[in-house]
């Protein structure tokens, strides 16, 4: 039986491995040990090669191109209607194969290795800020526990924190003392290793070329540039500026029946950490509207007066995104006048 397609159900270490012909009937479908699987696959150079956009499927994506095929990376929420029966790993293959083969399919491309460092990157500093917010948030609780209340804000917290602990009046014990102590040392290091991530991935931000250009663009600063490089790469992935928007979740949510269009908030669907950026950048953009003299500024102060200040922030994060899309798939610098 020819296989024209495979799916790959990925793990560890036994993946389950899923052939079939061009009528989608399966040839084959059985488990195999990480070490085999090229092996296998080196049996059918002819076939393409589908898998659920997970963890460890940017590396095998790289890895089977190199060799040769053809790679589908498929959402897993685009898999899920295919599965047939009970939840296992035989069924989960030959859905992948059956997403794989509908002729209106999203699929992602694998990401490159830059793009994986920087995305790496951003995942560290974000994972050590929200430790270190509930860092705070513990040194906050334990303080009220004893009565006392320092004004909102880290950096007030973190120059009030050793007074306290020198103030001999304060309702603090010893072993509050002692375990604050120790807090404060903790947060005095994540500080240090937030620095240094954030300083080398503005370093990256100034060595990449297309975060270059996308800097220039009001609202973007290193962050967002690099994030929305390690997301889109070349933006070859996204038919168009809308499309990006809508995958990033920035279009209004629609439930229209009867002939009836009934648009709701954004969707809030895709990547969230990127949205959240974007719309932080457009916060930066509405601030200073009423001093701003350039083009996407003027934008924003109309949609300002139609519609206020919180819904003209997502219109103009919106707008970021297509923006910065078109830069990339363009390969053009940004024209504020």
């Amino acid at each position: 039986m020819n296989v024209t397609l495979i799916g790959i159900d990925l793990a560890k270490t036994v993946f389950q491995v899923c052939g079939v012909n061009r009528s989608g009937n399966p040839a084959f479908n059985h488990q195999m040990r990480r070490n085999r699987l090229i092996e296998k696959l080196l049996q059918y150079p002819e076939a393409t090669i589908a898998m659920e956009a997970c963890s460890g499927s940017n590396y095998w994506g790289r890895e089977l191109k190199k060799l040769g095929f053809e790679v589908l990376l498929i959402p897993p929420q685009h898999v899920k209607p295919f599965v047939k029966g009970n939840k296992n790993d035989r069924n989960d293959a030959f859905a992948i194969t059956e997403a794989a083969r509908r002729p209106r399919m999203r699929f992602v491309e694998p990401r490159s290795l830059e793009q994986t460092d920087i995305l790496v990157l951003h995942k560290l500093i974000n994972r050590k800020v929200q430790a270190r917010t509930a860092l705070i948030n513990q040194i906050r609780g334990f303080l009220n526990e004893y009565g006392v209340i320092v004004a909102p804000g880290k950096e007030r917290l973190l120059k009030a924190l050793p007074e306290l602990l020198e103030d001999a009046e304060n309702p603090l014990t010893c072993a509050a003392r002692e375990a604050l102590q120790s807090l404060l040392e903790e947060w005095r290091e994540a500080n240090r290793q937030i620095q240094m991530h954030e300083a080398k991935l503005k370093q990256t931000a100034k060595q990449l070329e297309p975060a270059r250009r996308l800097m220039g663009v009001k609202g973007v600063a290193e962050k967002t540039a690099t994030a929305v490089v390690a997301y889109a790469g070349d933006g070859k992935a996204f038919k168009s500026g809308r499309h990006f928007a809508a995958n990033l979740g920035l279009v209004p949510n629609e439930h229209s029946s009867g002939g009836k269009q009934k648009l709701g908030s954004i969707t809030r669907r895709g990547n969230n950490y990127l949205r959240r950026l974007l719309v932080q950048g457009a916060w930066s953009v509405i601030r200073y509207t009423d001093k701003a003299t350039d083009r996407l500024s003027r934008w924003a102060a109309g949609v300002i007066e139609r519609r206020g200040k919180h819904k003209a922030v997502i219109a103009v994060a919106n707008k970021l995104a297509r923006i910065l899309w078109a830069m990339l798939y363009h390969q053009t610098e940004y024209r504020a006048a």
